[in-house]
């Protein structure tokens, strides 16, 4: 991978990474000087007219995009110094976090020259996530990400197609319904129809949610779809990954543990303890080219 990419007259320059095969398209504006508002990345998230991306990570320092009026204020325990990862959904709306983002995103970081391998900060609209490089092979990576405490913020339900399901809510820097549904296999999870619009009870997640099917854990693993708020279903989503492991969890009467999470794109690991949580999974940054759509 080449060491800048900028904006130019001429078009944007981009990455193209996934995690899991939850795709993002990587532009990195240090200075925040790009104005990325919600037309250009539908545009740009566009899968026939566009790149094509479950959504767009902007690699800028917090301090920059405070300056911008991009942040508002610096969210805690983020520095004006930090490499940022202002996250926005494939339409066009901005996201507290992604998991997956933050492994693509320190990635990322490493290849294009902004951060060593090790240790990693990163600032979302959550706080600060730091990532730790375990393994790097150039555009493949695999990386552990601490994702936080998770908060339990009660129970609910959703309705899928004519299905309804009831789940933990539980909040991972952004909003989650986790639903570990009895009897469930992997047969009958393929089958269900989680790309559907879920209805949900819009003043218990006012700000929307994203929902998580799933299989109840054996031997330590279960599988798990998701239906994001702002891109619909998609292939893996980190803190909808770790929620889901919560939710594992007290359905078999336990809250600490390790828990391997089987997504369409493949395989995480979670690790919660009463200190909070990990996420660790791989990265690939599979592309690289110039936007000439703007």
């Amino acid at each position: 991978m080449a060491q800048t990419y900028r904006a130019t007259d001429t078009g944007i320059d981009f990455i193209k990474g996934h995690g899991t095969l939850n795709d993002f398209i990587i532009i990195t504006d240090d200075r925040a000087e790009l104005s990325l508002d919600a037309a250009l990345t539908r545009r740009l998230c566009d899968r026939r007219g566009g790149i094509g991306a479950d959504g767009v990570l902007r690699v800028a320092t917090a301090g920059a995009l405070l300056s911008a009026s991009v942040l508002s204020t610096l969210p805690a325990g983020v520095e004006a110094s930090d490499w940022f990862m202002d996250y926005r959904n494939a339409d066009g709306s901005i996201a507290e976090m992604c998991g997956n983002g933050v492994r693509v995103f320190a990635h990322a970081l490493v290849s294009t020259g902004r951060a060593e391998v090790g240790s990693v900060r990163v600032g979302t609209r959550s706080g600060l996530r730091p990532a730790e490089i375990i393994d790097h092979g150039g555009d493949s990576a695999v990386i552990r990400v601490d994702m936080g405490q998770p908060e339990f913020l009660g129970l609910s339900s959703v309705q899928i197609g004519d299905r309804t399901f009831a789940g933990m809510a539980i909040d991972m820097g952004n909003p989650h319904l986790a639903c570990v549904v009895p009897d469930l296999d992997a047969e009958g999870l393929a089958a269900l129809a989680v790309q559907a619009q879920p209805q949900f009870d819009s003043e218990f997640f006012p700000a929307g949610v994203n929902v998580e099917i799933a299989t109840p854990m054996l031997d330590g693993r279960v599988r798990m779809r998701v239906h994001e708020r702002g891109a619909g279903e998609t292939m893996s989503c980190g803190t909808g990954v770790v929620a889901t492991a919560v939710a594992a969890l007290a359905d078999n009467g336990s809250t600490e543990g390790d828990v391997v999470v089987t997504v369409p794109g493949g395989d995480l690991t979670v690790t919660l303890t009463g200190e909070g949580s990990t996420l660790t999974g791989p990265s690939v940054l599979v592309a690289q080219g110039t936007y000439r759509g703007v």
